[in-house]
């Protein structure tokens, strides 16, 4: 008798599963080189250390609201007006459980059992994973060189007339190659969506880390998209859990009643760290300044190590590598090089069923030293 639904058969994420195996090496006394997931090892700035501290000590920790503290709301929506110039009302933003708990909500508010929405391969696992377990059809469009590794309007169109889409998930920077969407081109899929009846979800997290890319947000194209954003990456708080989501206005009812159905509230330490984050930008650019370092170590290395066919890397932390000189199962490769020289690396199984046996995605959100010494093992293994 199989007593799990059949819905809960989810596929599992590698870049969590290689972590886990890499933490069990240094458990065991091994020197490990974290490489695999997309974590800065920055730690979370003073400031908004400090402001959880002051929150602890109040001690006044409880309930808030389903949509999020309302100066959070306000000082999100300030973001977009000091960055992009654009006027988000704070009624349209909404505080989630991280990037990931802002999915679950714009999935079930937006598409019904059943649906089909489209996402670029290669591409977050957790879009596609997290689609399936909700019923919905996770519909990958094979990106390729031709397209700068990026979704087209003709490529939507073309599996739009095949599959009929209801929704299309982006991120620009993409995870797992750091690839972006020059603004003309974004602008084009705004409209493509537009036109097609399609609903556009764009992931934004990675914006912050972008190393001389023209980087703008979808909501300068149009108000009828929904962002997606964390604090996570840029604003090095992981763990803390917290995220948000722009959304048109009148959704935002829908996704309180889901809110407090489903998570009564977001974390309020969390959520007042959040707000203090934002007068973190001189530390925080600091630690970008160290990610740019180890994106230049491993663009001029990673050639002489016979690993230099690599995706356009304009944002996040991450390099996407071709090995099918040497493999053509990244998985084996992954779990056999954290064995050998424990550097935990993401096999590319996790973000594209065709093309990711001869992928690899590393991480440089670690110190330069470790990335340094990473290389040099690889360096070791692979001669």
């Amino acid at each position: 008798m199989n007593d799990l639904s059949k819905r809960s058969v989810i596929a599992p994420i590698q870049a969590i599963d290689l972590m886990t195996a890499a933490f069990d090496l240094q458990r065991k006394g091994r020197s490990v080189i974290h490489m695999a997931v997309g974590q800065p090892a920055a730690p979370t700035p003073w400031v908004v250390r400090e402001a959880a501290e002051r929150a602890v000590r109040d001690g006044k920790i409880g309930y808030t609201e389903a949509l999020g503290i309302p100066s959070l709301r306000e000082r999100i929506a300030c973001y977009y007006a000091e960055t992009h110039g654009l006027e988000i009302a704070p009624d349209r933003v909404v505080v989630t459980t991280g990037s990931s708990g802002a999915f679950n909500l714009a999935f079930l508010a937006l598409f019904d059992v059943g649906d089909n929405v489209a996402l670029p391969a290669p591409g977050y696992p957790a879009y596609r994973n997290i689609l399936k377990t909700l019923g919905l059809g996770a519909i990958e469009i094979p990106t390729t060189e031709d397209t700068r590794w990026t979704i087209t309007p003709d490529m939507l169109a073309e599996a739009h007339a095949r599959h009929d889409l209801k929704g299309l998930i982006l991120a620009s920077p993409n995870n797992p190659n750091g690839t972006m969407i020059a603004p003309k081109d974004l602008a084009a899929i705004v409209e493509a969506c537009k036109r097609l009846g399609i609903r556009l979800i764009m992931d934004e997290i990675y914006h912050g880390l972008v190393y001389g890319f023209p980087t703008e947000t979808a909501l300068s194209f149009s108000d009828e998209v929904v962002v997606i954003n964390s604090f996570s990456k840029y604003y090095c708080m992981t763990g803390w859990r917290i995220g948000w989501m722009v959304v048109p206005e009148r959704f935002t009812r829908t996704l309180e009643c889901l809110s407090q159905n489903l998570s009564l509230c977001v974390n309020a330490v969390a959520q007042i760290a959040g707000q203090a984050a934002f007068d973190a930008t001189e530390e925080l650019e600091q630690v970008k300044a160290g990610y740019a370092a180890n994106r230049d170590l491993l663009l001029e290395r990673l050639p002489s190590l016979g690993l230099g066919k690599l995706h356009p890397a304009d944002g996040a932390f991450y390099l996407y590598a071709d090995v099918a000189h040497v493999t053509s199962d990244s998985m084996q490769f992954a779990r056999k090089l954290l064995q050998d020289t424990g550097v935990a690396v993401t096999p590319g199984i996790d973000f594209d069923s065709i093309l990711g046996p001869q992928h690899i995605r590393l991480s440089y959100a670690g110190s330069q030293r470790d990335v340094s010494e990473g290389l040099d093992r690889i360096e070791g293994w692979l001669k």
